[in-house]
């Protein structure tokens, strides 16, 4: 089939990618002048395979109402006039009963661990490199009560065949021993050894040029307005290049791409998807004391902050930020970045040169994406991954394609519209 594949961040390219091994004639169609220069440009870097905690928790509520207050909270809520905003805070608060906290945890487990899998598949057959470590990813509690919930979550992921193993902190410090310094801040940790970390930008642009050469057709600087709909189909893409040229894409099948955007396209034809942007924040520091830096990925659990070596730069990165599509870069919650960074690490970093970037995750009320067909029968999704879609990226392509191609899945997961 022909295929339109909307959007060109590690999600749309993936998804690109697998649908041409399948044999399709794919097309992308991107605003930005490149692949991934928004949401996948600069985030954590960690393919977090055993990280199956949803923010939708029993516990979530009442900490966020406790970090109202905090300019710098992990996760800052801003109420807006926003309709799409309250529908999504009521299906996130029913998302926080135990029992589909539970579910959910399962849900992300089973797409993620397929994902590391596709992904390892995928190095292996290609040789794309992204400063990839495989050096484990390394939790660390600063609190009992995280620390326990830790250990809860840790045997139920190993359950499922990850080893996600509790530490003590001075295992902690044996492990990455650039937090020697903050011993005392420890109460514990989990460490899973499998799971990897790597630059999705470097990874998504890399993918990219590899798929044009087998086939994959990118459409940079296009703006996509609309979707034309005719009965029970979808008939094309109207869209606009960059020197205002309107033109209508059309295709066998459209696979919608588009992270936080995705609902806004959709709500024209009747298609209803629950994703609302989470504005996240990195800063990228560069490392002056390569011995005394990490050197794989920390998760510092109480701010929600992750720490990852790509190179010869520190990632770091974090917080949430439900205040709708707007993308200017808050200084009190990028400075929160870097003095966190240098409370653990001091010297080994230079904080006086970070470089800061925003960008929107497309999160569901769940933490589960919403991966499949819609109630047209050539218009499919693939968005809502949240803080995991470098995680859970390949699994989600591989998994798209097969759909698209009428395959069922590898993977045990609820696809939409099966």
């Amino acid at each position: 089939m022909k295929v339109l594949v909307l959007g060109a961040g590690v999600i749309g390219t993936t998804s690109a990618w697998y649908l041409r091994e399948r044999g399709h004639d794919v097309t992308v169609v991107e605003r930005q002048n490149a692949a991934a220069l928004e949401t996948s440009f600069a985030n954590g870097g960690q393919i977090s395979v055993s990280h199956v905690e949803p923010w939708a928790a029993p516990k979530a509520p009442l900490q966020i109402l406790k970090w109202l207050s905090r300019p710098d909270a992990p996760l800052l809520f801003r109420p807006t006039l926003d309709p799409r905003q309250w529908r999504w805070g009521v299906a996130f608060l029913l998302e926080c009963l135990p029992a589909r906290t539970r579910r959910n945890m399962l849900q992300i487990l089973a797409i993620s661990k397929y994902s590391g899998e596709m992904l390892r598949d995928l190095r292996a057959a290609t040789g794309i490199h992204y400063d990839e470590l495989q050096r484990g990813i390394l939790q660390v509690y600063t609190d009992d009560a995280g620390f326990a919930s830790a250990e809860k979550a840790a045997a139920l992921v190993r359950r499922y065949g990850i080893a996600r193993d509790v530490k003590t902190a001075d295992e902690c410090v044996a492990i990455e021993p650039a937090l020697r310094g903050r011993r005392d801040w420890i109460a514990g940790g989990t460490f899973t050894a499998t799971d990897e970390t790597g630059d999705a930008r470097k990874f998504t642009q890399e993918l990219a040029a590899l798929a044009a050469t087998r086939g994959v057709t990118f459409r940079y600087d296009t703006r996509i307005e609309s979707l034309a709909q005719a009965g029970d189909a979808i008939v094309g893409v109207r869209t606009v290049d960059a020197h205002g040229n309107k033109a209508i894409l059309t295709a066998d099948a459209y696979a919608i791409c588009l992270g936080s955007y995705t609902p806004l396209l959709l709500a024209p034809v009747g298609v209803a998807a629950l994703v609302y942007p989470a504005k996240g924040y990195s800063a990228t520091i560069p490392i002056v004391r390569p011995d005394a830096a990490p050197r794989g990925s920390i998760t510092d659990d109480a701010k929600k902050i992750v720490f990852t070596r790509l190179g010869d730069r520190l990632r770091v990165a974090g917080t949430a930020e439900l205040s709708g599509y707007n993308l200017d870069l808050n200084r009190v919650r990028c400075e929160a970045l870097t003095r966190r960074a240098s409370e653990w690490f001091g010297g080994a970093i230079d904080g006086a040169r970070a470089e800061y970037w925003t960008g929107l995750r497309p999160a569901t009320p769940s933490g589960v994406p919403l991966i499949g067909r819609t109630r047209y029968p050539n218009l499919y999704l693939n968005t809502g991954h949240g803080t995991l879609g470098w995680t859970m990226a390949a699994g989600s392509g591989k998994a798209l394609s097969d759909i698209v191609s009428g395959r069922k899945p590898e993977v045990a997961f609820d696809f939409v519209g099966t």
